[in-house]
Protein backbone atom coordinates (compact mmCIF):
# COMPACT_ATOMS: atom_id res chain seq x y z
CA UNK A 1 0.00 0.00 0.00
CA UNK A 2 1.46 3.44 -1.29
CA UNK A 3 3.06 5.73 1.55
CA UNK A 4 3.85 9.21 0.08
CA UNK A 5 6.65 9.21 2.28
CA UNK A 6 7.88 5.84 1.58
CA UNK A 7 10.17 6.55 -1.21
CA UNK A 8 11.87 10.11 -0.11
CA UNK A 9 15.29 8.64 -0.08
CA UNK A 10 15.20 7.19 -3.95
CA UNK A 11 16.50 9.46 -7.12
CA UNK A 12 14.05 10.50 -9.11
CA UNK A 13 14.75 7.67 -11.57
CA UNK A 14 14.65 4.75 -9.23
CA UNK A 15 11.07 6.88 -7.96
CA UNK A 16 9.60 6.00 -11.11
CA UNK A 17 10.62 2.34 -11.70
CA UNK A 18 8.95 1.34 -8.24
CA UNK A 19 6.14 3.02 -8.40
CA UNK A 20 6.01 1.10 -12.16
CA UNK A 21 6.79 -2.22 -10.01
CA UNK A 22 3.75 -1.42 -7.94
CA UNK A 23 1.52 -0.27 -10.09
CA UNK A 24 1.55 -3.63 -11.59
CA UNK A 25 0.73 -5.85 -8.69
CA UNK A 26 -2.29 -4.44 -8.40
CA UNK A 27 -3.41 -5.16 -4.73
CA UNK A 28 -0.59 -7.47 -4.07
CA UNK A 29 0.69 -10.62 -4.86
CA UNK A 30 -1.52 -12.68 -2.33
CA UNK A 31 -4.67 -11.77 -4.07
CA UNK A 32 -3.38 -12.38 -7.52
CA UNK A 33 -3.07 -15.85 -6.64
CA UNK A 34 -6.04 -16.29 -4.84
CA UNK A 35 -7.60 -14.72 -8.31
CA UNK A 36 -5.25 -17.79 -10.38
CA UNK A 37 -6.71 -20.37 -7.14
CA UNK A 38 -10.31 -19.30 -8.55
CA UNK A 39 -9.15 -20.14 -12.10
CA UNK A 40 -9.10 -16.77 -13.45
CA UNK A 41 -6.48 -14.51 -15.04
CA UNK A 42 -5.41 -11.03 -13.67
CA UNK A 43 -6.72 -7.59 -15.38
CA UNK A 44 -3.29 -7.72 -17.19
CA UNK A 45 -2.81 -11.23 -17.78
CA UNK A 46 -6.16 -10.79 -19.83
CA UNK A 47 -4.99 -7.54 -21.71
CA UNK A 48 -1.54 -9.20 -22.74
CA UNK A 49 -3.54 -12.76 -24.06
CA UNK A 50 -6.22 -9.99 -25.99
CA UNK A 51 -3.38 -7.42 -27.30
CA UNK A 52 -0.75 -8.03 -30.10
CA UNK A 53 2.58 -8.67 -28.44
CA UNK A 54 4.27 -5.50 -26.92
CA UNK A 55 1.64 -3.13 -28.50
CA UNK A 56 -0.74 -2.28 -25.47
CA UNK A 57 -0.56 1.77 -24.03
CA UNK A 58 -1.02 1.81 -20.53
CA UNK A 59 -2.99 5.02 -19.79
CA UNK A 60 -3.62 5.96 -15.87
CA UNK A 61 -1.30 3.55 -14.61
CA UNK A 62 -0.71 5.49 -11.24
CA UNK A 63 -4.26 7.21 -10.66
CA UNK A 64 -5.38 6.58 -7.28
CA UNK A 65 -8.65 7.51 -5.73
CA UNK A 66 -9.40 10.61 -3.78
CA UNK A 67 -11.87 8.95 -1.06
CA UNK A 68 -11.34 9.59 2.55
CA UNK A 69 -14.30 7.64 4.82
CA UNK A 70 -14.67 4.56 6.26
CA UNK A 71 -10.68 4.06 6.05
CA UNK A 72 -10.31 4.88 2.53
CA UNK A 73 -7.62 7.23 3.10
CA UNK A 74 -5.57 4.77 4.22
CA UNK A 75 -5.59 2.43 1.61
CA UNK A 76 -4.25 3.36 -1.70
CA UNK A 77 -3.85 1.12 -4.92
CA UNK A 78 -1.62 2.89 -7.93
CA UNK A 79 -4.45 1.81 -10.85
CA UNK A 80 -7.21 2.38 -8.40
CA UNK A 81 -8.99 -0.90 -9.93
CA UNK A 82 -8.77 -1.00 -13.76
CA UNK A 83 -6.32 -0.93 -16.62
CA UNK A 84 -6.74 1.14 -19.30
CA UNK A 85 -5.64 1.74 -22.60
CA UNK A 86 -4.54 1.17 -26.30
CA UNK A 87 -3.10 -1.43 -28.30
CA UNK A 88 -3.18 -3.51 -31.76
CA UNK A 89 -5.49 -6.38 -32.26
CA UNK A 90 -4.55 -8.46 -35.51
CA UNK A 91 -2.74 -4.79 -36.21
CA UNK A 92 -5.76 -2.98 -35.58
CA UNK A 93 -6.46 -0.18 -32.96
CA UNK A 94 -8.45 -0.89 -29.97
CA UNK A 95 -8.92 0.63 -26.60
CA UNK A 96 -9.22 -1.69 -23.72
CA UNK A 97 -9.86 -1.37 -20.28
CA UNK A 98 -9.56 -4.58 -17.54
CA UNK A 99 -10.96 -4.54 -13.72
CA UNK A 100 -8.98 -5.50 -11.30
CA UNK A 101 -10.45 -8.12 -8.84
CA UNK A 102 -7.17 -7.69 -7.09
CA UNK A 103 -8.14 -4.24 -5.73
CA UNK A 104 -11.21 -3.88 -4.14
CA UNK A 105 -12.49 -6.65 -5.34
CA UNK A 106 -12.38 -4.43 -8.97
CA UNK A 107 -15.10 -2.04 -7.44
CA UNK A 108 -15.97 1.25 -9.73
CA UNK A 109 -14.84 4.26 -7.66
CA UNK A 110 -15.11 7.91 -8.90
CA UNK A 111 -11.69 7.45 -10.56
CA UNK A 112 -12.15 4.26 -11.89
CA UNK A 113 -14.81 5.31 -13.47
CA UNK A 114 -13.16 8.49 -15.09
CA UNK A 115 -10.44 6.38 -16.72
CA UNK A 116 -13.08 4.23 -18.02
CA UNK A 117 -14.59 7.20 -19.59
CA UNK A 118 -11.21 8.31 -20.66
CA UNK A 119 -10.69 5.59 -23.21
CA UNK A 120 -14.32 5.36 -24.37
CA UNK A 121 -13.82 9.51 -25.46
CA UNK A 122 -10.41 8.49 -27.31
CA UNK A 123 -12.20 6.16 -28.98
CA UNK A 124 -15.07 7.97 -29.96
CA UNK A 125 -12.83 11.02 -31.53
CA UNK A 126 -10.32 8.21 -33.05
CA UNK A 127 -12.87 5.62 -34.46
CA UNK A 128 -12.06 2.28 -32.98
CA UNK A 129 -13.57 -0.17 -30.82
CA UNK A 130 -13.79 -0.64 -27.12
CA UNK A 131 -13.14 -3.64 -25.69
CA UNK A 132 -14.13 -4.16 -21.65
CA UNK A 133 -13.32 -6.92 -19.65
CA UNK A 134 -15.26 -7.06 -16.76
CA UNK A 135 -14.35 -8.24 -12.99
CA UNK A 136 -16.24 -6.24 -10.71
CA UNK A 137 -17.98 -6.46 -7.02
CA UNK A 138 -19.95 -3.45 -8.07
CA UNK A 139 -19.89 0.13 -7.13
CA UNK A 140 -17.57 0.67 -3.96
CA UNK A 141 -20.03 1.43 -1.51
CA UNK A 142 -17.34 3.34 0.79
CA UNK A 143 -17.64 6.39 -1.95
CA UNK A 144 -21.72 6.17 -2.13
CA UNK A 145 -23.55 8.25 -4.74
CA UNK A 146 -20.29 8.99 -6.26
CA UNK A 147 -19.18 5.71 -7.45
CA UNK A 148 -23.04 5.40 -8.87
CA UNK A 149 -22.48 8.46 -10.83
CA UNK A 150 -19.22 7.02 -12.02
CA UNK A 151 -21.41 3.89 -13.73
CA UNK A 152 -23.88 6.16 -15.01
CA UNK A 153 -21.39 8.59 -16.91
CA UNK A 154 -19.83 5.10 -18.47
CA UNK A 155 -24.12 4.11 -18.99
CA UNK A 156 -24.07 7.67 -21.50
CA UNK A 157 -20.77 7.13 -23.10
CA UNK A 158 -22.09 3.51 -24.03
CA UNK A 159 -24.70 4.85 -25.58
CA UNK A 160 -23.43 7.90 -27.18
CA UNK A 161 -20.64 5.57 -28.88
CA UNK A 162 -23.32 2.98 -29.81
CA UNK A 163 -23.81 2.44 -33.52
CA UNK A 164 -20.19 4.84 -33.79
CA UNK A 165 -17.59 2.30 -32.85
CA UNK A 166 -17.99 -1.24 -32.06
CA UNK A 167 -18.20 -2.47 -28.35
CA UNK A 168 -17.62 -5.53 -26.96
CA UNK A 169 -17.87 -6.72 -23.30
CA UNK A 170 -16.41 -9.88 -22.16
CA UNK A 171 -17.63 -11.33 -18.31
CA UNK A 172 -14.73 -12.54 -16.30
CA UNK A 173 -16.16 -12.71 -12.96
CA UNK A 174 -18.68 -11.12 -10.97
CA UNK A 175 -20.74 -8.64 -13.16
CA UNK A 176 -23.86 -7.46 -10.90
CA UNK A 177 -26.16 -4.50 -9.78
CA UNK A 178 -25.92 -0.99 -11.76
CA UNK A 179 -22.31 -3.02 -13.26
CA UNK A 180 -24.55 -4.77 -15.58
CA UNK A 181 -26.12 -1.76 -17.64
CA UNK A 182 -22.84 -0.95 -19.16
CA UNK A 183 -22.24 -4.53 -20.93
CA UNK A 184 -25.90 -4.58 -21.72
CA UNK A 185 -26.27 -1.30 -23.89
CA UNK A 186 -22.96 -2.52 -25.55
CA UNK A 187 -22.88 -4.69 -29.14
CA UNK A 188 -21.98 -8.00 -27.80
CA UNK A 189 -21.34 -9.90 -24.69
CA UNK A 190 -18.99 -12.87 -24.08
CA UNK A 191 -19.62 -14.66 -20.78
CA UNK A 192 -17.19 -17.23 -19.09
CA UNK A 193 -18.69 -20.92 -17.50
CA UNK A 194 -18.43 -21.15 -13.89
CA UNK A 195 -16.34 -18.21 -13.16
CA UNK A 196 -18.67 -15.09 -14.32
CA UNK A 197 -22.30 -13.92 -13.30
CA UNK A 198 -24.72 -10.98 -14.51
CA UNK A 199 -28.15 -9.77 -12.60
CA UNK A 200 -29.41 -7.16 -11.38
CA UNK A 201 -29.85 -8.43 -8.01
CA UNK A 202 -28.42 -11.59 -6.21
CA UNK A 203 -29.29 -14.27 -4.78
CA UNK A 204 -29.68 -13.18 -1.13
CA UNK A 205 -31.64 -10.07 -1.95
CA UNK A 206 -34.16 -12.53 -4.21
CA UNK A 207 -34.36 -14.43 -1.56
CA UNK A 208 -35.45 -12.04 1.10
CA UNK A 209 -38.21 -10.58 -1.08
CA UNK A 210 -39.33 -13.78 -3.46
CA UNK A 211 -38.23 -16.81 -1.09
CA UNK A 212 -36.81 -18.49 -4.38
CA UNK A 213 -33.58 -20.00 -3.16
CA UNK A 214 -31.16 -20.00 -6.78
CA UNK A 215 -27.47 -19.87 -6.73
CA UNK A 216 -25.55 -17.41 -8.84
CA UNK A 217 -24.60 -19.67 -11.58
CA UNK A 218 -28.55 -20.60 -11.62
CA UNK A 219 -29.89 -17.04 -11.48
CA UNK A 220 -27.23 -15.23 -13.90
CA UNK A 221 -24.65 -17.78 -14.64
CA UNK A 222 -23.07 -18.14 -18.72
CA UNK A 223 -25.30 -21.27 -19.79
CA UNK A 224 -28.18 -19.33 -17.97
CA UNK A 225 -27.85 -15.54 -20.12
CA UNK A 226 -27.12 -17.67 -23.37
CA UNK A 227 -29.72 -20.18 -22.80
CA UNK A 228 -32.65 -18.80 -21.29
CA UNK A 229 -32.50 -14.70 -21.27
CA UNK A 230 -30.67 -14.38 -24.52
CA UNK A 231 -28.36 -11.61 -22.39
CA UNK A 232 -25.43 -13.42 -23.48
CA UNK A 233 -23.94 -13.69 -27.17
CA UNK A 234 -21.56 -16.24 -26.52
CA UNK A 235 -20.45 -18.57 -23.42
CA UNK A 236 -17.36 -19.55 -23.56
CA UNK A 237 -15.57 -22.52 -21.30
CA UNK A 238 -12.78 -20.50 -20.01
CA UNK A 239 -11.57 -16.55 -20.29
CA UNK A 240 -8.40 -17.86 -23.15
CA UNK A 241 -11.51 -19.02 -25.13
CA UNK A 242 -13.28 -16.29 -24.43
CA UNK A 243 -10.32 -13.86 -25.29
CA UNK A 244 -9.66 -15.60 -28.66
CA UNK A 245 -13.78 -14.76 -29.42
CA UNK A 246 -13.07 -11.40 -29.29
CA UNK A 247 -10.09 -11.39 -31.57
CA UNK A 248 -12.19 -13.00 -33.93
CA UNK A 249 -15.52 -11.21 -33.95
CA UNK A 250 -13.26 -8.34 -34.45
CA UNK A 251 -11.83 -9.51 -37.32
CA UNK A 252 -15.84 -9.77 -39.06
CA UNK A 253 -16.59 -5.79 -38.27
CA UNK A 254 -15.15 -2.63 -39.05
CA UNK A 255 -13.35 0.06 -36.85
CA UNK A 256 -16.49 2.22 -36.71
CA UNK A 257 -19.29 3.16 -38.74
CA UNK A 258 -17.87 5.09 -41.61
CA UNK A 259 -15.21 2.24 -42.65
CA UNK A 260 -16.53 -1.36 -44.34
CA UNK A 261 -15.05 -4.71 -42.70
CA UNK A 262 -11.44 -5.41 -43.71
CA UNK A 263 -11.51 -7.93 -46.56
CA UNK A 264 -9.67 -11.32 -46.60
CA UNK A 265 -7.88 -11.99 -49.62
CA UNK A 266 -9.68 -14.53 -51.74
CA UNK A 267 -8.51 -16.40 -54.78
CA UNK A 268 -12.07 -17.41 -56.97
CA UNK A 269 -11.60 -20.88 -58.52
CA UNK A 270 -13.73 -20.36 -61.49
CA UNK A 271 -16.67 -22.62 -60.72
CA UNK A 272 -18.13 -21.59 -57.49
CA UNK A 273 -21.55 -24.32 -57.91
CA UNK A 274 -21.97 -26.48 -54.70
CA UNK A 275 -23.82 -29.59 -55.76
CA UNK A 276 -24.43 -30.13 -52.40
CA UNK A 277 -27.05 -27.69 -52.17
CA UNK A 278 -29.02 -29.41 -54.61
CA UNK A 279 -29.62 -32.64 -52.15
CA UNK A 280 -30.46 -30.52 -49.12
CA UNK A 281 -34.04 -30.02 -49.45
CA UNK A 282 -36.46 -32.99 -48.68
CA UNK A 283 -39.27 -34.06 -50.65
CA UNK A 284 -42.01 -33.93 -48.17
CA UNK A 285 -42.01 -30.14 -47.24
CA UNK A 286 -42.97 -30.96 -44.04
CA UNK A 287 -39.62 -32.54 -43.22
CA UNK A 288 -37.00 -31.01 -41.60
CA UNK A 289 -33.72 -30.06 -42.62
CA UNK A 290 -30.44 -28.00 -40.95
CA UNK A 291 -30.09 -24.45 -42.40
CA UNK A 292 -26.48 -24.41 -40.66
CA UNK A 293 -26.03 -27.04 -43.81
CA UNK A 294 -27.21 -24.57 -46.24
CA UNK A 295 -24.92 -21.50 -45.09
CA UNK A 296 -21.82 -23.75 -45.36
CA UNK A 297 -23.25 -24.30 -48.69
CA UNK A 298 -23.03 -20.67 -49.83
CA UNK A 299 -20.03 -19.11 -47.60
CA UNK A 300 -16.22 -19.31 -47.40
CA UNK A 301 -15.12 -22.68 -45.91
CA UNK A 302 -15.68 -22.90 -42.16
CA UNK A 303 -15.81 -18.89 -41.84
CA UNK A 304 -19.21 -19.40 -39.94
CA UNK A 305 -19.12 -17.32 -36.62
CA UNK A 306 -22.80 -17.99 -34.69
CA UNK A 307 -24.28 -15.65 -32.76
CA UNK A 308 -26.84 -16.42 -29.72
CA UNK A 309 -26.29 -20.03 -30.67
CA UNK A 310 -28.43 -21.75 -27.69
CA UNK A 311 -31.02 -18.91 -27.47
CA UNK A 312 -33.98 -18.81 -29.73
CA UNK A 313 -32.32 -21.62 -31.74
CA UNK A 314 -35.52 -21.54 -34.67
CA UNK A 315 -33.32 -18.47 -35.70
CA UNK A 316 -29.85 -18.66 -36.72
CA UNK A 317 -27.91 -15.54 -37.11
CA UNK A 318 -24.00 -14.87 -37.24
CA UNK A 319 -20.68 -13.35 -39.35
CA UNK A 320 -19.93 -14.82 -42.63
CA UNK A 321 -16.86 -14.33 -45.40
CA UNK A 322 -18.33 -14.43 -49.15
CA UNK A 323 -15.37 -14.33 -51.42
CA UNK A 324 -13.45 -12.91 -48.37
CA UNK A 325 -16.16 -10.08 -47.39
CA UNK A 326 -17.74 -10.00 -43.91
CA UNK A 327 -21.50 -10.54 -44.24
CA UNK A 328 -24.20 -10.93 -41.86
CA UNK A 329 -26.51 -14.24 -42.04
CA UNK A 330 -29.96 -14.54 -40.22
CA UNK A 331 -31.79 -17.44 -41.66
CA UNK A 332 -34.74 -19.55 -40.18
CA UNK A 333 -34.11 -22.82 -38.76
CA UNK A 334 -36.62 -25.42 -40.07
CA UNK A 335 -34.93 -28.14 -37.95
CA UNK A 336 -36.47 -26.09 -34.66
CA UNK A 337 -40.05 -25.55 -34.33
CA UNK A 338 -40.25 -25.87 -38.21
CA UNK A 339 -38.61 -22.18 -37.93
CA UNK A 340 -41.02 -20.22 -37.30
CA UNK A 341 -41.11 -16.52 -35.84
CA UNK A 342 -41.78 -16.15 -32.55
CA UNK A 343 -40.55 -13.48 -29.90
CA UNK A 344 -37.64 -14.76 -29.12
CA UNK A 345 -36.23 -15.31 -32.47
CA UNK A 346 -37.33 -11.63 -33.68
CA UNK A 347 -35.63 -9.94 -31.25
CA UNK A 348 -32.63 -11.92 -31.33
CA UNK A 349 -32.59 -11.59 -35.21
CA UNK A 350 -33.68 -7.64 -34.55
CA UNK A 351 -30.79 -6.88 -33.09
CA UNK A 352 -28.38 -8.71 -35.27
CA UNK A 353 -29.55 -6.82 -37.91
CA UNK A 354 -29.54 -3.55 -36.46
CA UNK A 355 -25.58 -4.16 -35.51
CA UNK A 356 -24.96 -4.93 -39.42
CA UNK A 357 -26.62 -1.91 -40.80
CA UNK A 358 -24.95 0.22 -38.13
CA UNK A 359 -21.45 -0.84 -39.08
CA UNK A 360 -22.05 -1.76 -42.47
CA UNK A 361 -22.17 -4.99 -43.02
CA UNK A 362 -24.27 -6.44 -46.01
CA UNK A 363 -27.39 -8.83 -45.08
CA UNK A 364 -27.85 -12.35 -46.58
CA UNK A 365 -31.29 -13.55 -45.16
CA UNK A 366 -32.08 -17.21 -46.02
CA UNK A 367 -35.87 -17.89 -45.41
CA UNK A 368 -37.85 -21.24 -44.64
CA UNK A 369 -40.59 -19.71 -42.46
CA UNK A 370 -43.93 -20.98 -41.90
CA UNK A 371 -45.33 -18.10 -40.08
CA UNK A 372 -45.34 -16.76 -36.52
CA UNK A 373 -45.98 -19.17 -33.68
CA UNK A 374 -49.38 -19.55 -32.58
CA UNK A 375 -50.33 -19.64 -29.09
CA UNK A 376 -51.82 -17.31 -26.20
CA UNK A 377 -48.19 -17.38 -24.41
CA UNK A 378 -46.84 -15.46 -27.84
CA UNK A 379 -50.00 -13.27 -28.32
CA UNK A 380 -50.27 -12.54 -24.21
CA UNK A 381 -46.32 -11.37 -24.05
CA UNK A 382 -46.10 -9.28 -26.93
CA UNK A 383 -45.68 -11.20 -30.21
CA UNK A 384 -46.38 -8.09 -32.31
CA UNK A 385 -45.06 -5.77 -30.96
CA UNK A 386 -41.90 -8.11 -30.91
CA UNK A 387 -42.25 -9.45 -34.25
CA UNK A 388 -42.56 -5.56 -35.47
CA UNK A 389 -38.80 -5.38 -34.01
CA UNK A 390 -37.64 -7.59 -36.63
CA UNK A 391 -40.03 -5.91 -39.32
CA UNK A 392 -38.61 -2.75 -38.17
CA UNK A 393 -35.01 -3.99 -38.17
CA UNK A 394 -35.30 -4.78 -41.80
CA UNK A 395 -37.18 -1.51 -43.07
CA UNK A 396 -34.66 0.68 -41.39
CA UNK A 397 -31.39 -1.33 -42.89
CA UNK A 398 -29.72 0.57 -45.66
CA UNK A 399 -26.64 -1.91 -46.61
CA UNK A 400 -26.89 -4.27 -49.31
CA UNK A 401 -29.81 -6.84 -48.55
CA UNK A 402 -30.18 -10.03 -50.47
CA UNK A 403 -32.70 -12.83 -49.57
CA UNK A 404 -32.88 -16.50 -50.86
CA UNK A 405 -35.90 -18.43 -50.05
CA UNK A 406 -35.63 -21.73 -49.70
CA UNK A 407 -38.85 -23.68 -49.20
CA UNK A 408 -41.80 -21.69 -47.08
CA UNK A 409 -42.48 -18.08 -46.94
CA UNK A 410 -45.92 -17.83 -45.81
CA UNK A 411 -48.16 -15.05 -44.56
CA UNK A 412 -47.04 -11.97 -42.29
CA UNK A 413 -43.75 -13.84 -41.77
CA UNK A 414 -42.81 -13.46 -45.82
CA UNK A 415 -42.88 -9.77 -45.57
CA UNK A 416 -40.78 -9.50 -42.30
CA UNK A 417 -38.33 -11.90 -43.73
CA UNK A 418 -36.69 -9.20 -45.71
CA UNK A 419 -38.87 -9.48 -48.80
CA UNK A 420 -38.69 -6.92 -51.87
CA UNK A 421 -41.52 -5.23 -50.67
CA UNK A 422 -39.80 -3.40 -47.68
CA UNK A 423 -36.40 -2.56 -49.53
CA UNK A 424 -34.46 -6.13 -50.19
CA UNK A 425 -32.16 -5.05 -53.21
CA UNK A 426 -32.28 -8.58 -54.62
CA UNK A 427 -34.51 -11.65 -54.06
CA UNK A 428 -33.79 -14.85 -55.17
CA UNK A 429 -35.77 -18.30 -54.79
CA UNK A 430 -35.13 -22.05 -55.38
CA UNK A 431 -37.48 -24.32 -56.96
CA UNK A 432 -38.98 -25.50 -54.14
CA UNK A 433 -39.59 -22.62 -52.35
CA UNK A 434 -43.46 -22.17 -51.36
CA UNK A 435 -44.85 -18.19 -51.44
CA UNK A 436 -48.19 -17.90 -50.08
CA UNK A 437 -50.58 -16.65 -47.53
CA UNK A 438 -50.98 -20.16 -46.00
CA UNK A 439 -49.98 -23.82 -46.71
CA UNK A 440 -51.96 -25.36 -48.65
CA UNK A 441 -54.51 -27.52 -46.39
CA UNK A 442 -55.36 -24.15 -44.43
CA UNK A 443 -56.49 -22.47 -47.78
CA UNK A 444 -57.84 -25.38 -48.96
CA UNK A 445 -60.14 -25.63 -46.04
CA UNK A 446 -61.08 -21.62 -45.75
CA UNK A 447 -61.46 -21.52 -49.68
CA UNK A 448 -63.11 -24.71 -50.36
CA UNK A 449 -65.48 -24.81 -47.11
CA UNK A 450 -68.64 -25.79 -48.44
CA UNK A 451 -67.88 -27.07 -51.31
CA UNK A 452 -65.28 -30.08 -49.42
CA UNK A 453 -69.09 -29.88 -46.49
CA UNK A 454 -71.13 -30.87 -49.89
CA UNK A 455 -69.26 -33.42 -51.02
CA UNK A 456 -69.51 -37.25 -50.81
CA UNK A 457 -66.13 -37.89 -49.65
CA UNK A 458 -65.02 -34.91 -47.95
CA UNK A 459 -61.83 -36.09 -47.11
CA UNK A 460 -60.58 -36.60 -50.52
CA UNK A 461 -62.46 -33.64 -51.69
CA UNK A 462 -60.19 -32.11 -49.06
CA UNK A 463 -57.23 -33.39 -51.12
CA UNK A 464 -58.02 -32.42 -54.34
CA UNK A 465 -58.41 -28.88 -53.95
CA UNK A 466 -55.04 -28.96 -51.10
CA UNK A 467 -53.44 -30.44 -54.28
CA UNK A 468 -55.02 -28.04 -56.86
CA UNK A 469 -54.07 -25.07 -54.36
CA UNK A 470 -50.13 -26.53 -54.33
CA UNK A 471 -50.33 -26.50 -57.99
CA UNK A 472 -51.31 -22.74 -58.33
CA UNK A 473 -49.46 -20.86 -55.46
CA UNK A 474 -46.87 -23.29 -53.51
CA UNK A 475 -44.46 -22.17 -55.77
CA UNK A 476 -42.12 -19.61 -56.70
CA UNK A 477 -43.99 -18.50 -59.66
CA UNK A 478 -46.23 -16.18 -58.78
CA UNK A 479 -43.91 -14.04 -57.07
CA UNK A 480 -41.49 -13.92 -59.96
CA UNK A 481 -44.26 -13.27 -62.56
CA UNK A 482 -44.72 -10.23 -60.10
CA UNK A 483 -40.95 -9.56 -59.64
CA UNK A 484 -41.37 -10.11 -56.36
CA UNK A 485 -38.85 -12.84 -56.63
CA UNK A 486 -35.61 -12.07 -59.13
CA UNK A 487 -34.65 -14.84 -60.45
CA UNK A 488 -35.39 -18.46 -59.42
CA UNK A 489 -32.18 -20.11 -59.04
CA UNK A 490 -30.41 -23.90 -58.60
CA UNK A 491 -29.61 -24.36 -54.73
CA UNK A 492 -26.18 -25.24 -56.70
CA UNK A 493 -25.80 -21.67 -58.01
CA UNK A 494 -26.79 -19.85 -55.14
CA UNK A 495 -23.03 -18.97 -54.12
CA UNK A 496 -22.38 -17.69 -57.49
CA UNK A 497 -25.51 -15.46 -57.60
CA UNK A 498 -24.54 -14.22 -53.93
CA UNK A 499 -20.98 -13.53 -54.98
CA UNK A 500 -21.56 -11.40 -58.02
CA UNK A 501 -24.83 -9.48 -56.47
CA UNK A 502 -22.90 -8.25 -53.13
CA UNK A 503 -20.38 -7.28 -55.66
CA UNK A 504 -23.02 -5.26 -57.56
CA UNK A 505 -24.27 -3.83 -54.62
CA UNK A 506 -21.18 -2.61 -53.02
CA UNK A 507 -21.64 1.29 -53.51
CA UNK A 508 -25.01 1.11 -53.10
CA UNK A 509 -26.08 4.43 -51.31
CA UNK A 510 -29.97 4.46 -49.84
CA UNK A 511 -30.21 7.56 -47.21
CA UNK A 512 -33.31 7.75 -44.39
CA UNK A 513 -35.84 10.76 -44.65
CA UNK A 514 -34.58 13.39 -42.36
CA UNK A 515 -35.57 12.72 -38.76
CA UNK A 516 -34.14 12.54 -35.36
CA UNK A 517 -34.33 8.95 -35.05
CA UNK A 518 -37.37 6.31 -35.30
CA UNK A 519 -39.33 4.96 -32.91
CA UNK A 520 -38.75 1.19 -32.80
CA UNK A 521 -41.68 -0.63 -31.07
CA UNK A 522 -39.84 -1.50 -27.76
Amino acid sequence: MPDPHAHAHLSKTELLARKNEEALLGGGQARIDSQHKKGKLTARERVDLLMDEGSFEEIGKFVMHRAKDFGLDKEHYLGDGVVTGYGTVNGRLVYVFSQDFTVFGGSLSETHAEKIVKIMDLAMKNGAPVIGLNDSGGARIQEGVVSLGGYADIFYKNTMASGVVPQLSAIMGPCAGGAVYSPAITDFILMVENTSYMFVTGPNVVKTVTHEEVTSEELGGASTHSAKSGVTHFSCANEVMAITRVKQLLSYMPQNCEETAPAQPYEASGDESRAVLDQLIPENANQPYDMREVIEGIIDTDSFLEVHQNFAENIVVGFARLAGRSIGIVGNQPAVLAGVLDINASTKAARFVRFCDAFNIPLLVLEDVPGFLPGTDQEWRGIITNGAKLLYAFCEATVPRITVITRKAYGGAYDVMNSKHIGADMNYAWPTAEIAVMGAKGAAEIIFKREIAAAEDPAAKLQEKVDEYQEKFATPYRAAHRGFVDEVILPSQTRQKLIRAFKMLENKVETMPRKKHGNIPL
